[in-house]
């Protein structure tokens, strides 16, 4: 729980430097991005004086960070362009465990699958941060390094030892899983390994804050202590809340499951569209956390919003932005040419393959043999399977009234079959019903 502020900081007697390190506090505080902190204004003071050091701890236990890591990630580089200096963490050692969850075990990865993971996270953070500035240039570290060599007996003697039980059993997960079929020591000694993660960077390093996802405030603020019980010095913590839609559940999940920022995972198409789509109640609060657009062009964008919705700047915004941010400029490019030609606003033909085989596995399709093709599929037949309507008979009535299109051609015969001119990149075939209503054919692969 965020303490009482113990004093006012006078900003008028900061300089330029000072005020832009302090400031980033404030910022985040408008953004809705401060859920809790050990004491915000000795941090502040701690600002002031000069540039913190600071990390977020990222553990590989999946293949590519997801959309949730982009919060933490995003808030640190806030940071570094105030002027303070990131450590980007990547946990080699505490993602062979995995933090616990209420859910139940977590199954062990193999260790070389996690230090296959590990290298992904690594180039994954080397987009968002600068390495390079000669100021505060942010620095890559791992876990492992300072946890390969610990012993069973340092281990519990000079850090166990910190520690109480009774405070751990507090933690919320901990606490599910002990009412249900339990926990094993490997997960509930996760937090002593976080704490250590701390302790070792404020050694190392000089690092005084740490942040981190609402969900981690314990094992955040153990490290707190741990720092305190063993150097006697004070350190900070803050979070940031985590992010739901409007019905409460989780931010980031699809239908299709995780938003992952890995291309081979969730394709720039699909990414920009997840933006793009966002419901209109939660678009001003995501402008806020994700965009780094200054205040007066968000508060534009969310008047835009209340006042003509279905143009859906905001939203479009937040697409373009972070698509740039995690594909880069170029994919964003492609992605709405993509868009454009798909709904008949340009030419699909020269789409190129990834782009145009992502963008449509996002919509409705069916995959056909090539026995199947070539014996021949009426366009009304296509249509059926694509799902752009409920029957064939539906399908030939949607030619007859002009509303069928193949690769954005308007088809007039209820009877016309589709050629391999339809194949697009001789695999694809691009349906539309109407003018928003898109779908495909998809030959499957030999």
């Amino acid at each position: 729980m965020t303490q009482e502020t113990t004093s006012a900081l006078d900003l008028s007697s900061l300089d330029d430097d000072a005020r832009a390190r302090v400031a980033v506090l404030d910022d985040l505080a408008w953004r809705g991005l401060i859920a809790d902190s050990t004491d915000l204004d000795a941090l502040r003071a701690a600002a002031a004086e000069g540039p913190l050091t600071l990390y977020c701890g990222f553990d590989p236990t999946a293949p590519s960070m997801h959309m949730g890591n982009l919060v933490q990630i995003l808030t640190v580089r806030r940071f570094q362009l105030a002027g303070h200096r990131p450590l980007a963490l990547v946990g080699g050692a505490t993602g062979l465990i995995g933090d616990p969850k209420e859910s139940g075990e977590r199954v062990l990865n193999p260790k070389e699958l996690v230090e296959q993971w590990v290298a992904t996270f690594r180039a994954q953070l080397e987009r968002f941060y600068d390495f390079e500035s000669p100021d505060n240039a942010a620095v890559m570290v791992n876990n492992y390094d300072w946890t390969q060599g610990l012993s069973t007996l340092e281990f519990l003697r000079d850090v166990g030892k910190h520690f109480s039980v009774n405070r751990m059993l507090d933690r919320e997960a901990v606490a599910a899983r002990l009412a249900g079929a339990g926990i094993s020591y490997t997960e509930f000694s996760y937090q002593l390994l976080q704490s250590y993660d701390y302790l070792q960077l404020h050694q190392q390093f000089g690092c005084s804050l740490q942040t981190g996802g609402s969900d981690q405030w314990g094992n955040i603020v153990a490290g707190v202590d741990l720092v305190r019980r063993v150097t006697g010095d004070r350190v900070h913590a803050l979070t940031t809340p985590l992010v739901t839609k409007s019905d409460g559940s989780k931010f980031g999940k699809t239908e299709s499951g995780t938003v992952w920022l890995d291309a081979s995972l969730t394709s720039p198409y699909a990414w920009y569209q997840f933006w793009l789509n966002v419901e209109d109640a939660i678009a001003p609060q995501l402008l806020r956390i994700f965009s780094f657009r200054d205040h007066a062009e968000i508060e534009a964008l969310e008047a835009s919003l209340h006042e003509r919705p279905q143009a859906r700047d905001a939203q479009r915004a937040l697409a373009q932005e972070l698509t740039d941010l995690v594909h880069g400029a170029d994919e964003r490019a492609n992605v709405e040419a993509a868009a454009s030609a798909l709904f008949g606003q340009g030419d699909v033909g020269e789409l190129d393959l990834a782009t145009l085989g992502a963008a449509l596995a996002e919509a409705p399709h069916a995959v056909v043999t090539a026995g199947e093709w070539a014996q021949g599929i009426t366009v009304a037949d296509a249509l059926t399977r694509a799902g752009l309507v409920a029957s064939k008979g539906a399908g030939r009535r949607t030619i007859a009234e002009g509303g069928a299109y193949v690769s954005n051609v308007r088809v007039t015969d209820e009877t016309a079959v589709l050629g391999d001119s339809d194949l697009l990149h001789g695999r694809w075939v691009l349906l539309r019903r109407g003018r928003r209503h898109i779908g495909g054919i998809a030959l499957e692969a030999p």
